[in-house]
């Protein structure tokens, strides 16, 4: 699903003030652990792993995980499942990121429904985008 970044851009230049824009929000991976009462090492895994995503917001900011991607000290609920359908279908943590702070048909960013508890729907216009 990776547009080609032109030959004089690299798609972090492209992605970034895009993220920025988008997400209001971001921590770093310590204050992500922190949040979620978890190690660094934890908070690495799990992003490996797309129960959470991190990217570079802006140039120079280092990898940061969106802030509302937690909620009450857990993972947003429903988040997980969705980083991994996003990622079976050619997203990048970055692409993914911006999917979920742009606002959709829901009506509604679709990080809002997953906070909301309507995480089925967002799955299901998911699976009707790929």
């Amino acid at each position: 699903m990776s547009a080609a970044a032109p030959d004089d851009q690299a798609p972090d230049q492209l992605a970034g003030p895009d993220l920025a824009a988008l997400v209001p929000a971001w921590s770093d991976w310590a204050e992500t652990a922190r949040a979620l009462g978890v190690t660094v090492s934890k908070v690495r895994q799990w992003i490996r792993e797309h129960r959470l995503a991190a990217a570079v917001p802006s140039p120079g900011a280092g990898q940061q995980v969106p802030t509302e991607f937690v909620q009450d000290g857990e993972v947003v609920k429903g988040l997980p499942g969705l980083l991994t359908l996003l990622h079976d279908a050619g997203f990048d943590d970055r692409e993914a990121i911006a999917w979920i702070f742009t606002d959709a048909d829901l009506p509604g960013r679709p990080i809002d429904a997953l906070r909301e508890n309507r995480g089925s729907e967002v799955k299901r216009r998911a699976q009707a985008m790929l």
